[in-house]
């Protein structure tokens, strides 16, 4: 097929812009209103994330100061629900959802009722943490690990420390995480599986406080395992 001359698509080109002024003036009315509710859309976004989410934030970190003494010294109930002045986490929680601290919170919460053996309330708190940060995330995946293992949720348990080892990988989680899902196996007989986990630990963290210490417990799983 014969290639378009310049003159005829200077003319096509002529068209498609008269065609779109054509449009844009039948409609003028109904794009000034789509591009106003843009504007107050995406205005509404960022006065709701810099104006009133950081002044909620600032509240809360300062509620959150008293809590955290609170669970510091193991005041449990006080850190829970604060002291009548102060509020507890359970509050803070509630009043600031929206903030980083309002879901720290949770991630305190989960901890507190995990120490007062309220497993169910704890893992509820701890799968309502957002864990986003390095440390605290796969800490909080690990605790509900924890819960299960205490619920006597033992194939539970290990599905969270495995899921903890692996969210944020570090020399400080990982290890820990792993070595929790080893003895977990352990405990359900699966020594073979144990034996991996602690070899894993040995090879990939051999600098860690886990990883050196890890011939005995390869020893031990694979006496009481006859591997």
């Amino acid at each position: 097929m014969a290639k378009k001359s310049e003159e005829e698509t200077i003319v096509d080109v002529g068209e498609a812009f008269s065609k779109t002024e054509l449009f844009i003036e039948q409609n003028k009315k109904n794009l000034l209103t789509i591009l106003g509710v843009i504007i107050v859309v995406v205005g509404g976004y960022y006065a709701y994330k810099y104006w009133y989410v950081a002044g909620e934030e600032t509240k809360a970190r300062t509620e959150m100061f008293k809590a955290e003494q609170y669970f510091e010294k193991d005041s449990i109930k006080k850190a829970i629900n604060g002291d009548g002045t102060a509020s507890g986490f359970l509050q803070i929680a509630d009043d600031y959802s929206v903030t980083p601290s309002g879901n720290l919170a949770e991630y305190y919460l989960g901890l507190c009722y995990l120490k007062t053996g309220k497993f169910e309330d704890a893992i509820e708190h701890l799968k309502k943490f957002d864990g986003n940060d390095v440390i605290v995330g796969p800490l909080a995946t690990a605790a509900i690990g924890d819960a299960n293992m205490e619920l006597g949720k033992t194939d539970e348990a290990i599905t969270y420390y495995l899921k903890a080892a692996e969210q944020k990988s570090n020399n400080f989680d990982t290890p820990m995480c792993l070595k929790k899902a080893a003895m977990a196996n352990e405990e359900k007989g699966n020594y073979a599986d144990a034996v991996k986990l602690y070899e894993r630990i040995k090879n990939e963290f051999p600098e860690t406080s886990e990883g050196r210490d890890m011939e005995k417990y390869i020893a031990r799983a694979k006496t009481l395992g006859n591997l």
